[in-house]
């Protein structure tokens, strides 16, 4: 039996900096019913009549300014990810990047590697927060791919391999992150933004509270790797999208309200994003602190994402040496 092939699955990109690209990538992005569950009766005539008519161009002028000589952010920091996994795995497995919404497609590299040989599949998500729209359409899109191959005689060995929203080794990592930053910047800030993709709260009731636990507990974990006061901290969510109503604290009205209570020097910290992209460069490098200094802030500082950090990428291969053993 040949070695098994270890896919890390990342969100998506559009392959592009412009309308028409962004407006593909929307369009499969925002049709996912794990995304927005509206009824589609109700949703597509939305989506389609004003939202991908209004919405590309203006995304894609965000795209433009932080696309690099390399490409997308994210798709270059997901690359590095798994070159770096593939390189501690050696011949243990081989390493491939999916995404869920744009290409490489994750349900054409599941097929492609169940046409391949005869091999287990392990899905490697780059989230640690569970929650329908993140980790939940992966595996479900992947169990989808396993019950029509098993119903028609040819069965799929595809497993999955979840990071724990509190484990070590990416804590370790995020924490070094935040200790780079401040020291490049030559700043221990006042206070620390622990800032998480938000989700709408009826979405979180439905799944019992999981995705707001999962990110207390990072929250929780990392103030403790740094040795931070919880009283200069603040879990906030941010890329809030639509008219209902999100979790919060918005990670915007808190950098805001920041200086208002006398604090000149902030750092914001976004461990639910494991590389760059639109929501980590521009809304929080760019909306975040122009919107905290404008408020009367001073020093603001953005900690990157843990990306190929090596406690990271360790993290990562243990966790994908526990998943093959205990399946041996």
């Amino acid at each position: 039996m040949d070695r098994p092939l270890a896919l890390v699955v990342n969100l998506g990109t559009p392959e592009r900096p412009d309308a028409d690209a962004v407006r593909s990538f929307l369009a499969e992005f925002l049709s996912d019913p794990d995304v927005v569950d509206y009824p589609g009766w109700f949703w597509q005539p939305i989506l389609s009549g004003i939202i991908l008519r209004r919405r590309p161009a203006r995304v894609a002028e965000l795209y433009r300014t932080i696309w690099s000589p390399e490409g997308s952010p994210l798709a270059v920091g997901t690359q590095r990810i798994a070159d770096a996994l593939a390189a501690r795995l050696g011949a243990a497995a081989e390493v491939r990047v999916a995404y869920r919404y744009g290409r490489p497609a994750l349900a054409a590299e599941i097929e492609r590697g169940l046409l391949e040989r005869d091999r287990a599949i392990y899905l490697v998500p780059l989230y640690a927060h569970r929650t329908s729209s993140a980790t939940g359409t992966i595996m479900r899109l992947a169990a989808r791919i396993a019950q029509e191959r098993a119903a028609a005689g040819a069965p799929a060995r595809v497993r999955r391999v979840l990071l724990a929203p509190d484990d070590p080794g990416f804590i370790a990592a995020q924490a070094a992150r935040c200790e780079q930053a401040f020291a490049a910047c030559g700043v221990r800030p006042e206070h620390l933004v622990v800032s998480f993709h938000g989700i709408p709260a009826r979405y979180d009731r439905r799944e019992k509270g999981r995705y707001q636990a999962d990110c207390r507990r990072t929250h929780g974990a990392l103030l403790a790797r740094l040795a931070w006061d919880p009283a200069r901290a603040t879990l906030a969510y941010q890329s809030r999208f639509g008219p209902e109503r999100w979790l919060g604290p918005a990670t915007a009205a808190t950098l805001e309200e920041l200086p208002r209570r006398g604090v000149r020097s902030v750092a914001v910290v976004t461990p639910g994003f494991l590389t760059e992209g639109l929501e980590t460069i521009e809304e929080i490098g760019g909306q975040g602190a122009e919107s905290f200094r404008h408020a009367g802030g001073e020093a603001f500082v953005r900690v990157p994402a843990v990306s190929d950090h090596p406690e990271f990428v360790e993290a990562l291969a243990a966790r994908f040496e526990r998943a093959r053993a205990a399946r041996a």
